[in-house]
């Protein structure tokens, strides 16, 4: 692939670009979904291409091909050069790029037992495994598993002089109950709704799940919300689990803090942001307990690399301290923007043939002090919310709503009868604002969520969120019956 992008990058300068960047890149994936006793879909793909960006005259440019040969991606490079000479004639204010460093390096993210040679006999006995112990618990009508994996490997080279070559392995899997009864119909999943977890890891993540060994207790909890009772509506102290904090995370603080939202370039699926300019060094985003990070070193996460698309290192940075806003996710031109010395690292394309976007990394709220169990042993009177089921927020992620698949009424500190159908709302700096407890580092978790969808052309991103249980005060719970 070194050779590919070598061909780029000298018919870009011969095309008169005033900068550039090729990316070539390799894909393998494997996809399994059962559906109770049977194999629902499976499917194993393979992609390859280059992918080329270019400055001209103060204006971007792309172009990318499939066809691994040189003719192909010197036509791509013209064609890219063309497209920013076209616009530039139209640009009002060009292109500038925070400055960075150049880079020759190499990564690949550690893992044991590699998913994609694992036999597919062993994924489907591990899905179809825990299928049948769903399916032997009384009103179990559906059993679902999921299972996914990919690698990806890419080069990338700029005419500042980086060439970095970096190799991601990655994989899931998760199970889902359905029940039905004269109490309707209500679903159970572990362990998120996401269609699993996932971590850049080999298949030994997978099997630390232990699907199996919880697929019972997961169909029980399905068929036992058929005669819950529903979630009340009122005012309530709140705790989210880790799954649902994840969730939390990342529609009411990931994209309202990514920059290109803010300035208005990027508006697609998950709309603006509240965060204007004038918000940051100090708006107050949260109590002094939220403390959230954008980490790209995290091991085993979603959001984890050496390098972004735009050579830029892997970095952990600060979004939220003590509850004051104090950085957005940043790519080198919108740092230069708004007059940062550099980029945050956070500029990715979720292919080959896709521009880098501004994405989140792993968005991670810090640790607190204590458990699960110790957050709701303080909690007189309240409600435990897990797993998400729905969610809707503005376009600007300001008014939010989510309902959970289950969740448990929380008496003189203790975890009572179960709820059906829970909703929770909010607005976002209020909600954060009420935060008076997150628990511990051994309560604390990094959960992958794969299927983040930004961007025109769509490019769905694999994101991560770490976070431990977390507590709200005074939060408006919506019962749906």
């Amino acid at each position: 692939m070194e050779r590919l992008v070598q061909y780029g990058l000298d018919a870009a300068a011969g095309a008169g670009a005033d900068y550039i960047e090729v990316r070539a890149e390799r894909r393998h994936s494997e996809s399994i979904q059962t559906k109770n006793r049977e194999v629902d879909a499976l499917s194993r793909q393979e992609t390859s291409g280059v992918g080329i960006r270019v400055l001209c005259g103060g204006a971007w440019g792309f172009a990318a091909t499939g066809v691994p040969e040189r003719r192909a991606i010197e036509e791509a490079a013209s064609k890219a050069t063309a497209i920013a000479k076209a616009t530039a004639k139209l640009r009002q204010q060009p292109v500038s790029l925070a400055p960075e460093a150049v880079y020759r390096d190499t990564y690949q993210s550690p893992f044991v037992r590699d998913p994609l040679e694992v036999p597919l006999e062993d994924k489907l006995e591990l899905l179809l495994g825990a299928a049948e112990r769903m399916l032997g618990v009384q009103g179990v009508v559906l059993a679902k598993g999921h299972f996914q994996a990919w690698r990806v490997d890419k080069v990338f080279a700029n005419s500042e002089g980086s060439r970095i070559r970096q190799q991601f392995t990655t994989c899931g899997a998760g199970i889902e109950a359905y029940a039905a009864g004269d109490g309707g119909f209500q679903r159970r999943s572990y362990p998120t709704s996401f269609g699993g977890d996932f971590h850049n890891a080999g298949y030994e993540f997978v099997e630390s799940l232990e699907l199996a060994e919880h697929a019972e207790g997961v169909a029980e909890e399905a068929v036992a919300l058929l005669s819950a009772a529903p979630c009340p509506t009122g005012t309530f102290d709140i705790i989210l689990g880790g799954s649902q904090m994840a969730l939390q995370i990342h529609e009411s603080v990931g994209h309202p803090t990514e920059l290109d939202r803010v300035l208005g370039t990027e508006l697609s699926f998950a709309g603006g942001s509240f965060l204007s300019l004038d918000k940051r060094n100090g708006y107050r985003y949260g109590s002094p307990l939220v403390n959230i990070v954008a980490d790209a070193t995290v091991p085993g996460g979603l959001g984890t690399f050496a390098y972004d698309d735009e050579g830029v290192p892997a970095q952990c940075v600060d979004l939220i301290q003590d509850g004051a806003f104090v950085a957005y996710l940043t790519s080198r031109e919108s740092a230069a923007q708004v007059g940062t010395d550099r980029s945050g690292g956070c500029c990715r394309a979720s292919n080959w043939n896709r521009i880098p976007l501004i994405r989140m990394t792993n968005i991670n709220l810090r640790a607190g002090e204590g458990t699960l169990d110790d957050l709701i042993a303080d909690t007189p009177n309240g409600i435990y919310f897990e797993t998400n089921r729905s969610w809707s927020i503005d376009d600007r992620r300001v008014n939010f709503q989510f309902g959970t698949e289950v969740a448990w009424e929380i008496k003189n500190g203790r975890r009572a009868r179960m709820l059906k159908n829970p909703m929770y709302t909010g607005i976002t700096p209020q909600f954060w604002g009420a935060c008076v407890a997150v628990a511990g580092p051994e309560a604390w978790r990094l959960w992958g969520l794969p299927n983040c969808g930004k961007g025109e052309p769509s490019q769905v991103m694999q994101v991560g969120h770490g976070s431990a249980p977390a507590k709200f005060s005074g939060i408006k719970v919506l019962g749906a019956g």
